[in-house]
């Protein structure tokens, strides 16, 4: 009972923060817009997503350190727990040193390409500022985070998290409304920041009593190099978009892509949040041999995965760019009417969710090695068929690239989990999509004279909880018709 009281711990704390992190990250991009313009805040976001490539140099450690931390945590075997986060930590100190290499470069080489230039200092001092927070995590905050999150513990990392959010949030405001730089903003926000992992240090040290003067006679981390197809994979995809943009774009078009993305992305990591603790704990099912309970599990698992994607992301498909049309109400300097580009993206960032589960149980079985040619497969669809787009499509065309190459991957993990790990039938992903399919039909064609009566959050909200009604309805009817016991499962849980 206690995994279980771990997972629904887990669980809550992480749907607080995710609440939070979104009406942060709603809100603050307005404020940036309003006080520095799209060309700067395209700025940030282009920044910051360069600065991400740098988590290319982790080559998949992360999850692989995860991975094999769950057997040696379920039989309690401290030194091997010690060990697994000695390597870990000696690994990440290394690409802490590349990334200050990596930043000091950047700080050189990207204000020359950039092609709305605000000068090489603004840019540089920028690129600085914001790079603190990423190498403090890698010095001493994300091996021991990889702990926790093994250990079903996110909680604290996540409550932590949460503290800061909201801290960053206010200070944010109060020093845009002070007139103070934008380099300013970034430097306390940076700093603020910083709470999460050092208060996570102190707590790991006094609870874990890791062992640090073990020597390792040989790697603790069986699969160390077998992540790096899957995690380069995972940067293309949430990176490649706005790279793209920045280099052969318009700084325009990468702040539109990120007001858009604001909202996906928030609905994408509030689907996420369901999932903490399940991979630990799917993790720790196998390591003690229990498949078939875990079989069931993962059938319900799947299901009320599909189910709330279907409806969150149908309602972000309506509602989408009537919000964007409110939230950007008087910024003029860019066209964020982009209807076509909205729908590619939600179905993108949609599929991106569909294959939670199975993306889920193939990294609790550290199957990294198994499935490394998908990943490639899936960066090279969406590096290539975005960069062949954005020429002659623009915004349109890197988000294709981006759903070709997530819609590929999401069906290869299906496929290979009903042929591996336990040996879950592709008819019952099959049976989830043609049902998901059929609620969507149902709830665009019920809400398509749906529409904002003025421009105002107010209206947007009325218009939001119609949809949102409509769809909870549909969803249900529907799921009554195919999936009647697991619904009669959830209303009673």
């Amino acid at each position: 009972m206690e995994r279980e009281h771990k997972l629904r711990l887990n669980t809550i704390i992480a749907l607080v923060n995710q609440i939070i992190y979104i009406l942060s990250g709603f809100i603050l991009p307005r404020f940036y817009l309003q006080t520095y313009g799209s060309q700067v805040y395209g700025l940030v976001s282009s920044i910051g997503q360069f600065l991400g490539f740098v988590t290319l140099m982790e080559l998949g450690m992360g999850a692989v350190v995860q991975s094999a931390l769950y057997a040696p945590l379920a039989k309690k075997d401290k030194d091997q727990v010690s060990r697994i986060v000695i390597s870990a930590e000696r690994f990440f100190r290394k690409i802490a040193i590349c990334f200050l290499i990596y930043t000091i470069l950047l700080m050189i080489i990207y204000p020359l390409f950039i092609q709305d230039t605000f000068g090489w200092w603004f840019e540089a001092s920028l690129i600085a500022i914001i790079s603190i927070s990423s190498l403090a995590e890698y010095f001493f905050g994300i091996t021991y985070k990889l702990l926790l999150t093994a250990d079903q513990k996110a909680y604290i990392t996540l409550g932590l998290q949460s503290i800061g959010i909201i801290l960053n949030f206010i200070i944010c405001i109060v020093l845009m409304r002070m007139g103070l730089s934008i380099q300013i903003v970034k430097l306390v926000s940076a700093i603020v920041l910083l709470i999460r992992p050092l208060v996570q240090s102190i707590y790991v040290k006094k609870i874990y009593h890791l062992d640090k003067t073990l020597t390792l006679t040989e790697e603790p981390i069986k699969q160390k190099w077998n992540g790096i197809a899957q995690h380069v994979a995972y940067y293309v995809t949430n990176n490649t978009d706005t790279i793209v943009l920045s280099v052969l774009s318009t700084l325009e078009n990468v702040s539109i892509y990120a007001i858009y993305n604001m909202v996906a992305n928030g609905i994408k990591q509030l689907v996420l949040t369901l999932n903490t603790g399940t991979q630990a704990l799917f993790g720790n099912m196998l390591a003690n041999g229990e498949i078939k309970e875990l079989s069931a599990r993962f059938k319900q698992f799947e299901w009320s995965m599909h189910t709330i994607v279907t409806l969150l992301f149908t309602n972000v498909g309506i509602l989408i760019v009537p919000f964007v049309t409110v939230y950007t109400n008087g910024i003029n300097d860019a066209d964020y009417m982009q209807p076509l580009f909205a729908l590619i993206l939600t179905l993108a960032t949609a599929s991106y969710c569909i294959r939670l589960p199975y993306n889920t149980m193939v990294c609790a079985a550290g199957h990294y090695k198994e499935t490394q040619t998908s990943a490639i497969v899936e960066m090279c669809l969406n590096l290539g068929i975005s960069i062949i787009l954005v020429y002659r499509f623009g915004l349109i065309g890197v988000a294709v690239g981006t759903f070709v190459a997530l819609a590929y991957r999401t069906i290869y993990l299906a496929w290979y989990l009903s042929k591996n790990i336990i040996y879950h039938k592709i008819k019952y992903f099959i049976k989830n999509l043609l049902v998901d399919a059929l609620s969507v039909i149902l709830i665009a064609l019920i809400t398509r004279g749906f529409s904002l009566n003025n421009i105002s959050y107010l209206s947007w909200f009325v218009l939001a909880i119609q949809v949102f009604s409509v769809s909870v309805i549909v969803i249900l009817i529907v799921n009554l018709l195919f999936y009647r016991q697991n619904i009669k499962n959830v209303l009673h849980k």
